[in-house]
């Protein structure tokens, strides 16, 4: 056979060389083709999924349609399907929040309408993107200013949008119309400090860290406060994580100004909403002002009447700072009350005008000590957990905020029977913050606290009771449940268990621990007469709900949910009843060891 000479062999090897050429600059079409399969088995998940309302309860099964649609994405990450995909994430997180009610799994549908409009501003599903961005904001997030520039944006921007008549409609139901249209179109005006900026909104929406505002500047949106004469929280709420200083100014009674707390949140600006100052008055506080300090720095001072101590802590999702303030106590110096202006004392009670009554052969002065040293237990105060807008937790056709509801009233019921004076957080279906229930239980001066829920896990087996105090997590179980109930990622709770540790110093872990051991001890001995139940034990995590207790307080988990046998006892007013007797039979044995001990 004849033997290729060089100069043929250079030439097969050039050819060789050009044809490796061409296969790089013009790769094969089969990303693209395999990212169409896979967005058009997703596709088809997803709509056979909204169909089928019994596997629409399961978090894994949306979780598998989410994967298609993120294989179509790395499989042409640029390709024409990749603005679908997005999309598609973004309703399957939207699908998970309505059932889950978590508001992290609407900030993801959020974040990925977000990409979508921030990389494929003309795309012909933008306009969609917007109105369901839109409409997470206002009814899911409770954050209607970004809501009215999403739909501003599809008025002004997509004016022949299918969706414009519906952006006019909610736009109309929000109010600030003008402002919204002004605001995209370019034409605003600024008219003061609070006045939002003039500039036009990205179309990148940011995560939960990140400020919705144009300039990224964060909003302090809502100012509020629970109060009394021994105790005030104020919560200043915003719609991006912050950074934050504050100091305590001395009073100065030239100018009669009394003790000042200020609070400097860095990179953000007043709410439209925020009043410029709101008059307190409870024995504590006076006032509380908020300003623009400079273009980039948001102040809010407190005007104390009275202060012992105060803590700051921040809490997430949404993102917020808490204060909480405490009156002197008797022990306060004269010259510092002087300072402060007149106090009224309050009446000395004695055994004889107080309502306490000690049991039958204890010590004379007893009841007296008892009262002083805060040790009795005559007010409880129930928390039936989640409600309004939150469900908590939702499976077996049965929600979670009903269940805790029903059982608290019940239990209610029955402290009331043994004698003690019982207050609830809530006794309808409606939302309150976390941090606020607590504050609720400070300034009624309840004795105790208990919190109710009911537990979730994505084993249907797993099962059980289990009551919890406010700590340190020390397991993983214990860190998902605080996430759970907290609504915040489990990656949160590292952060929260620092800023926990100097929270514990005036806290009632001990007692609370106690009072936890005695509720689940003396629950399950009582439900196991009848029921074969699993005992889960006590836990301590760091929950929301439970920070900054003035008074023992314990979160009880009475079952979970998403097991079968235990949802279908939890729809049982007899297996009801008998949990209830158990948690009664609880608080009456911590209630008699705090009274044997002081009597001591």
């Amino acid at each position: 056979m004849k033997q290729p000479n060089a100069a043929h062999t250079n030439i097969l090897f050039a050819l060789a060389l050009c044809a490796l050429a061409v296969l790089l600059l013009y790769p094969s079409p089969a990303p693209a083709a395999s990212a169409q399969s896979y967005f058009t088995e997703g596709h088809a998940a997803f709509h056979a999924l909204l169909k089928n309302s019994r596997k629409a309860k399961y978090r894994s099964n949306w979780e598998k349609v989410e994967k298609d649609f993120t294989r179509c994405l790395k499989a042409s990450p640029n390709g024409p399907y990749a603005p679908k995909a997005l999309y598609y994430i973004g309703r399957v997180y939207e699908e998970l929040g309505a059932r889950s009610g978590l508001k992290s799994d609407f900030r993801r549908a959020v974040d990925y309408y977000g990409r979508v409009l921030a990389r494929y501003e003309r795309h012909g599903w933008a306009d969609d993107c917007l109105y369901r961005r839109a409409d997470i904001y206002a009814r899911r997030l409770n954050e209607t200013d970004p809501a009215r520039l999403d739909l501003a944006s599809i008025i002004v921007e997509y004016p022949r949008s299918d969706m414009r008549a519906k952006a006019e409609a909610m736009l109309k139901r929000l109010g600030k119309y003008d402002w919204a249209i002004a605001q995209v179109s370019g034409s605003a005006q600024a008219s003061g400090p609070a006045a939002a900026p003039a500039a036009k909104p990205v179309r990148q929406q940011p995560l939960a860290s990140k400020a919705s505002d144009p300039s990224g500047m964060a909003h302090l949106d809502v100012v509020r406060f629970t109060s009394s004469d021994e105790y005030t929280r104020v919560v200043l709420e915003l719609d991006a994580q912050v950074k934050y200083r504050y100091q305590v100014l001395g009073p100065n009674t030239d100018v009669n100004r009394p003790h000042r707390l200020y609070i400097d949140i860095q990179d953000a600006r007043l709410g439209h909403d925020v009043t410029a100052s709101t008059t307190v008055a409870d024995g504590i506080l006076r006032s509380i002002r908020t300003g623009q300090y400079s273009k980039d720095t948001t102040r809010v001072v407190l005007d104390f009447l009275d202060m012992q101590d105060y803590k700051i802590f921040p809490l997430q999702n949404p993102y917020r700072i808490v204060v909480d303030v405490y009156a002197p106590d008797g022990s306060a110096p004269a010259t510092t009350r002087a300072s402060l202006g007149p106090r009224v004392e309050e009446p000395h009670h004695t055994t004889a005008d107080s309502t306490y009554r000690p049991p039958s052969g204890s010590k004379q002065m007893a009841g007296s000590l008892l009262e002083q040293l805060g040790l009795t237990v005559k007010t409880i105060m129930i928390d039936a957990g989640h409600g309004g807008k939150d469900p908590g937790a939702v499976a077996n056709g049965m929600r979670e905020k009903d269940i805790n509801l029903k059982f608290a009233k019940l239990l209610g019921k029955k402290f009331e029977a043994q004698g003690f004076h019982v207050l609830y957080t809530r006794t309808t279906d409606v939302f309150i913050p976390l941090e606020k229930r607590t504050a609720m239980a400070n300034v009624q001066k309840a004795d105790l606290f208990l919190s109710i829920h009911c537990n979730a896990n994505r084993s249907r087996k797993i099962n059980g009771l289990e009551t919890y105090s406010l700590n340190l997590a020390k397991s993983d179980a214990a860190v998902r449940i605080a996430a759970r109930e907290n609504a915040v990622d489990p990656r949160a709770i590292s952060d929260l268990q620092f800023i926990l540790t100097d929270l514990m110093v005036n806290s009632k872990i001990k007692e609370s621990r106690d009072l936890a051991s005695d509720v689940q001890s003396n629950t399950i001995n009582r439900i196991r007469k009848k029921y074969t139940v699993k005992n889960q034990g006590t836990r301590e995590a760091p929950f929301y709900v439970l920070m900054g207790a003035k008074m023992p307080s314990v979160l009880v988990e009475i079952g979970y949910i998403t097991n079968k046998t235990e949802a279908s006892r939890l729809s049982s007013d007899s297996y009801l009843d008998h949990l209830s007797n158990g948690i009664v039979e609880g608080v009456l044995a911590y209630k008699g060891k705090i009274e044997r001990y002081a009597m001591n």
